[in-house]
């Protein structure tokens, strides 16, 4: 019988590890077509067909993106935002969790139930514009910083990790003569570095991925992030109209597509290595208490 069970085990494993293998492959497919087309040569793309390895390798599309220093610009308000709004977003999250993470807060359900109530309900676009234009924010780059900056679920699944931290660690610090606000930069913050590098890596997409916001609330074009501006060189690159700053180039626009998509999804997949090792347990940690 144990024979039979180990040779059941075996070929059970043997079918996971394959059907895995097999959607891993499929799941990563489609990303080194992209990489793949964004490196062929335009006479070998017109050709059609399926490109996983280009026979005639060229760099002309990433040239056509780079023919001016304007996407450097972009690049560089894509990180700032990202950057300074994530740092706002962590910040302005765990002072509101820490203390909603209080049992002894006055309030403390009212506060969570107009928390809740935001997921569900939103003022709509045209109030929120009216909000950010009223408080002066529009065509500057705190308009996709400061809209937003705590997300209502990030900032419940924070506040459920903050309970699980032990009372007698912020006692202990009390008695130190730690403040409110000592005890949650000193001890609470240090020991959620799990949820805050997976909150972190959310709230970085998001900012990385910056669209709609900059279409409404920007209007100067040195102020695009990059989204924005990569899909200026896209609709350039397809209807060869328009006045971007860019020259006109005889290549694909499938070969832009592609090399805009490398450019915009690479910088911010190299930041995830980093975040790993805290990214699975800060997801779970925090979601089982209510």
């Amino acid at each position: 019988m144990n024979h039979d069970n180990t040779l059941g085990n075996k070929i059970f494993d043997g079918v996971n590890y394959t059907v895995l293998t097999l959607v891993s492959l499929i799941t990563i497919l489609p990303f080194i077509y992209i990489l793949a087309v964004s490196f062929t040569s335009p006479h070998e793309v017109a050709k059609g067909g399926f490109i996983l390895f280009p026979k005639e390798f060229s760099l002309s599309a990433y040239k056509y993106i780079f023919s001016t220093n304007t996407l450097i610009k972009s690049l560089g308000v894509s990180i700032y935002i990202t950057v300074v709004g994530t740092a706002i977003n962590l910040l302005l999250t765990s002072l509101m969790a820490y203390p909603l993470a209080r049992k002894t807060l006055r309030g403390r359900q009212t506060i969570m139930m107009a928390v809740l109530f935001t997921m569900l309900f939103s003022g709509g676009l045209i109030p929120t514009y009216f909000v950010v234009k009223a408080m002066g924010l529009t065509n500057t780059l705190w308009s996709l910083m400061i809209p937003n900056a705590i997300s209502a679920f990030n900032l419940i699944v924070l506040k459920n990790f903050f309970q699980q931290i032990p009372d007698g660690l912020e006692d202990s610090a009390r008695i130190d003569g730690c403040s409110d606000v000592g005890v949650l930069f000193r001890i609470v913050l240090p020991l959620s570095l799990p949820a805050m590098a997976t909150f972190g890596l959310f709230y970085a997409v998001t900012h990385w991925n910056q669209f709609f916001n900059a279409i409404m609330y920007i209007n100067d074009n040195n102020k695009w992030p990059v989204q924005v501006l990569l899909r200026e060189i896209v609709i350039l690159a397809q209807s060869r109209i328009g006045d971007t700053g860019f020259e006109e180039a005889e290549i694909q626009p499938l070969t832009i597509r592609m090399a805009v998509i490398v450019f915009a999804t690479i910088p911010i997949m190299l930041v995830y290595p980093f975040l790993q090792k805290h990214f699975a347990k800060g997801v779970m940690l925090g979601s089982v208490k209510g």
